[in-house]
């Protein structure tokens, strides 16, 4: 089964918590996508992986581009993953129907937001039921600690 990861994020956005994980997830050789539901969150995402150059650069691409097979990391507001990515970042609430077809998903939630934490709650008790290998992650002062 996927390992699923729960990202409580109470000290940053989204957008300051993705670039470590990215980061991670480039230098262990793998491809990542990352699923929005909304085009406005999709592009401060994109707009802010552009501009990350410490510790090191992460090339992206979303629908458009050329050869979306060699994109180490696939921004999307669909369910697609066209660079073969195995591991899958859902923000925004996404839901992934069929997370088998990757070997990890790193569910990043707004801690501050009560409606998200609720939702985050629901796709937790889902994905156990369904049998996939869980994880909490509390952010704190300085990187993530695992809590479940």
């Amino acid at each position: 089964m996927t390992q699923i990861g729960f990202y409580h994020l109470t000290r940053t956005s989204v957008t300051d918590a993705l670039p470590p994980l990215l980061t991670r997830t480039l230098a262990n050789g793998q491809k990542a996508a990352i699923w929005c539901q909304t085009k406005t969150v999709l592009d401060d995402v994109d707009k802010t992986l552009w501009k990350i150059s410490t510790p090191t650069w992460l090339p992206h691409g979303s629908a458009g581009v050329v050869r979306p097979d060699l994109q180490p990391i696939w921004l999307s507001v669909e369910a697609d993953a066209p660079n073969n990515a195995k591991f899958l970042f859902l923000l925004e609430n996404r839901q992934c129907e069929d997370c088998n077809q990757f070997e990890r998903v790193f569910d990043l939630f707004d801690g501050h937001d009560e409606k998200a934490v609720a939702a985050a709650r629901t796709r937790w008790t889902a994905m156990k039921a369904a049998g996939h290998d869980l994880a909490y992650w509390r952010q704190e002062a300085q990187g993530w600690k695992r809590a479940r």
